[in-house]
């Protein structure tokens, strides 16, 4: 091959940043869960940053997309709680990005929760859409459930839903463990 030539991208080298937002009501905390051929997993509310858009804009953006929910119906304003650095291998035909999550956290009353949307529909590259259930967990319980980004076990060990975090950076996201589903 010439240097000339393009290389193919090489896994990691591209960075991607999402946006979750843990949605409390109480000491639930909402998901989304997706059934996949032959296995179910939840993930938190949120996705990718678009190109130029402002972090705290693309979390209003996911969160009116998947919940409904706007700023005006929040109980509390959305607090940068961790953030996570993942490297994850996963199948096709395009390298997998870095990628770093940085995870907020916010508060719903049960009037505002009961008019949230119930399910999501995510559009897939051929047109078609994934539908995910939305639904709300005991939050110190979802260290049990198959969860991306893999947090689970720091949002159980949250003393309340209000509590103050222990450690911003979360141990990296690896193949050594989490394995893509």
């Amino acid at each position: 091959m010439s240097t000339t030539e393009a290389q193919p991208p090489k896994p990691f080298s591209r960075i991607k940043v999402r946006v979750t937002g843990l949605v409390f009501c109480g000491n639930d905390v909402a998901l989304l869960r997706r059934e996949r051929s032959g296995s179910v997993h939840y993930s938190t509310i949120g996705g990718n940053v678009e190109d130029g858009e402002d972090y705290r804009d693309a979390l209003r953006r996911e969160l009116g997309e998947e919940l409904g929910l706007t700023p005006d119906l929040a109980a509390t304003e959305p607090e940068l709680i961790w953030m996570a650095d993942a490297r994850i291998s996963r199948p096709g035909p395009t390298p997998p990005p870095r990628k770093f999550h940085l995870v907020y956290r916010l508060h719903v009353t049960p009037e505002v929760r009961a008019r949230l949307a119930t399910q999501e529909f995510d559009e897939l590259p051929d047109g078609t859409h994934e539908i995910g259930t939305v639904e709300w967990h005991d939050y110190r319980k979802v260290d049990t459930l198959p969860l991306f980004p893999p947090i689970g076990r720091q949002i159980a060990e949250l003393d309340a839903p209000t509590a103050p975090v222990r450690t911003f950076e979360l141990e990296p996201i690896t193949d050594r463990n989490y394995t893509w589903i």
